[in-house]
């Protein structure tokens, strides 16, 4: 196959090794780093011309595509939210962003006043509301505005009741979303300033955390923290409390946060320290009479529910359990009604939710159902009514009304759903041994009635940063298990299904866990009659592009093809682009001589073997991804089109105005997964 010509450059990089010795590493296409280069456009356009016409002859494209469309249509609806006498949620109808709507009650939701439509924010969809806000007594929303998939917000304010935005104009935001002050007409935010030219390259320098108010000029915004002299330093206040202002801090470097707080009348000097170090996490839920209740792994891989009594003299050292760790479950987070506590868990993977009274004595069950996961869910201290939306991996979910008093259900209803119903499967449980004998599961979901026997199988793995693949809900899923294909989902060390010691086996010099992990289920599935090489196709997203891209180089023989997405595929330089400094708490700093030796031994940029056949893979990204920047899959793909030995085809397709995936039009959305889904359906056998 005779790709388009890339050139090569004779750079050499030099890393120190812990020995004292240098190692010497080519980079060739150092040049693709520069997204916004005339000759990077060029290449752009010369891959997705070749990319093209492949993806336009695969057989299940236009099926693929009109299945997408029509699972992307169906009407959705969010959880309600209530806020100061009124309820807001988010509804979809089909266009390429969801609505905010506002209604007194839940009831009146159906007919509900449209405050707030993203679709007017632009003509093809590209500008997304990514993040909403709403003041304690529901007179305003603020709400977050990214421009073609940028990580990059600008603040605007929208009044409830005139349904008309403020003069307040807030950019340069990120990350944090904005905390509204006790007087509801100021909040809180997380700002840097402006990029430099290149926004694929500025590392966004000192964060600052502001309070603004409304009907002030941005310019006079009070500053509340920075820390130039630490500039990788996130601030954040969190959660909203009338009296108390909690403040937490973390690094890109570790794994854990700082936590500390005052009264909002006091000064930001006045900050007491509840927790220090940054080496666990406590992730505070809510205020109740002055006691502030958090989630931490301290002493508790599994996490376990504490409480601070803030009006203590010494409130670090008022620290006591209130719901101790679970024997097998991961408590993944916690929220307040006017009566108790809800907690939510991790079980074997997928959620559940029970009912506690403030001093942590153990009641009900949420009823939400069995094998789902919790996708949205609102408790707030103010009523003992809670909202939950419960979904699978082909089910979009439905929503539940609780009701509850303490730690009692008093009350529970679904609301309806214009559309409902969810694709015909069964789900199973799987368990493979890793090479150091780890038992690692895996969800199997595949059509319902499916005749037992190989099948053409699609992967998607992730393993990293302690997030936890549950049954969430993707359209992606859903087609290719409507098309007749199986999907298989591996709980793989470093995700966050079993709490933060499994998380911390999958990190840094412990990363190799994470693909032998994945090549344990491969082959467990392989051999149990599930599917074959032939029939196994693998995908994933950002960490698990990189899943993916890793899985291919060392070991090509599994794959009937491979699909990473927005991958973070260099391993000896993402710490140099926008956010790419936080991610060595996972991956460590390759500047490290020590790091250097685990990061280069799996780069898949660097452990590509020329000549070696390896199999279709088509390489997905977004020209303004300023997360895990295009450089990462430009690079990669020209790499492995030069060193291919075999016939297979390399793809890199390069979606225009688009970032890392957060907003993106829903038609956009259907016509990238389509060329994803009859990718792996032409080279697994999938007739769709």
């Amino acid at each position: 196959m005779r790709y388009p010509e890339v050139r090569r450059d004779d750079i050499i990089d030099e890393f120190p090794l812990p020995d004292g010795s240098t190692a010497r590493v080519p980079a060739p296409y150092r040049w693709l780093e520069d997204s916004d280069s005339d000759e990077t456009r060029r290449f752009i356009e010369a891959q997705n011309a070749f990319a093209e016409p492949i993806l336009a002859a695969l057989p299940a494209r236009a099926a693929f595509r009109e299945r997408l469309t029509a699972l992307l249509s169906r009407p959705t609806r969010g959880v309600p939210l209530q806020r100061g006498g009124r309820v807001f949620a988010w509804h979809g109808d089909g266009r390429n962003q969801d609505v905010l709507v506002v209604a007194d009650d839940v009831d009146g939701l159906e007919d509900a006043r449209v405050l707030l439509d993203p679709n007017e924010l632009s003509r093809d969809g590209t500008v997304a509301v990514t993040m909403m806000t709403v003041s304690p007594d529901g007179a305003y929303v603020a709400y977050g505005v990214a421009d073609g998939g940028s990580d990059w917000r600008t603040i605007r304010v929208r009044d409830v009741a005139t349904g008309e935005d403020l003069d307040d104009v807030i950019e340069w935001t990120k990350w944090n979303h904005p905390i509204w002050h006790p007087d509801a007409r100021s909040f809180s935010y997380w700002a840097y300033d402006a990029p430099s030219d290149d926004p694929l390259v500025d590392q966004m320098g000192t964060g600052r955390l502001l309070l603004h108010r409304l009907g002030t000029p941005v310019s006079e915004d009070e500053l509340l923290f920075t820390r130039p002299e630490e500039p990788r330093t996130f601030g954040r206040e969190w959660p909203r409390d009338d009296a108390w202002f909690v403040f937490s801090t973390d690094t890109g470097s570790s794994s854990g946060n700082d936590l500390a707080v005052r009264r909002h009348d006091e000064p930001m000097s006045a900050l007491r320290p509840l927790a220090t170090g940054h080496e666990r996490e406590w992730n505070a839920i809510g205020i109740r009479d002055d006691v502030l209740y958090v989630v931490t792994d301290a002493d508790a891989p599994r996490y376990r529910l504490v409480a601070f009594d803030l009006a203590a003299a010494d409130p670090a050292a008022s620290l006591r359990e209130v719901v101790p760790q679970h024997a097998e479950d991961v408590l993944l987070d916690a929220g307040l009604t006017a009566s108790g506590l809800v907690l939510t868990y991790s079980h074997d993977a997928s959620h559940r939710m029970q009912l506690a009274t403030f001093d942590g004595a153990l009641g009900d069950a949420l009823p939400i159902g069995a094998g789902v996961s919790v996708a949205e869910s609102d408790a707030v201290s103010a009523t003992d009514t809670v909202f939950v939306k419960a979904q699978g991996f082909v089910d979009p979910g439905t929503r539940h009304e609780v009701v509850v008093d303490g730690a009692r259900v008093v009350a529970h209803r679904t609301l309806p759903d214009p559309a409902t119903g969810a694709i015909r499967a069964t789900t199973t449980r799987i368990r493979a041994t890793s090479a150091d004998g780890t038992v690692v599961p895996a969800f199997v979901v595949a059509p319902e009635g499916a005749a037992h026997g190989p099948r053409p199988t699609l992967m998607w793995g992730y393993g990293g940063f302690n997030i936890p693949m549950n049954p969430g809900y993707r359209p992606l899923f859903a087609a290719w298990v409507q098309a007749g294909g199986t999907l298989v989902v591996p709980n793989l060390r470093g995700g966050g299904e079993f709490g933060s010691d499994w998380h911390k086996a999958g990190t840094k010099e412990r990363k190799q866990n994470v693909f032998d992990d994945l090549f344990a289920v491969a082959e467990r599935i392989i051999a149990d009659g599930l599917t074959t090489p032939q029939q196994l196709a693998l995908h994933g997203r950002s960490n698990g592009g990189l899943l993916a891209a890793a899985a291919l180089t060392q070991r090509p023989d599994l794959w009937a093809a491979v699909l990473p997405g927005v991958g973070v595929l260099d391993m000896l330089r993402f710490h140099r682009f926008t956010i790419g400094w936080a991610w060595t708490s996972d991956y460590g700093d390759p500047d490290d001589p020590e790091a250097f030796a685990y990061l280069r031994a799996y780069s898949p940029l660097h452990n590509l073997v020329e000549g070696r056949a390896y199999p279709p893979t088509l390489i997905t990204t977004g020209d303004h991804d300023d997360r895990v920047v295009p450089g990462h899959s430009f690079q990669f793909a020209a790499a492995l089109q030069h060193a291919q030995g075999g016939d297979a085809p390399i793809l890199l397709s390069v979606d225009t105005r688009a970032g890392h995936g957060m907003g993106k039009p829903r038609d956009a959305q259907a016509l990238e997964f389509a060329d994803q889904l009859a990718f792996a359906a032409r080279f697994t056998g999938l007739e769709a």
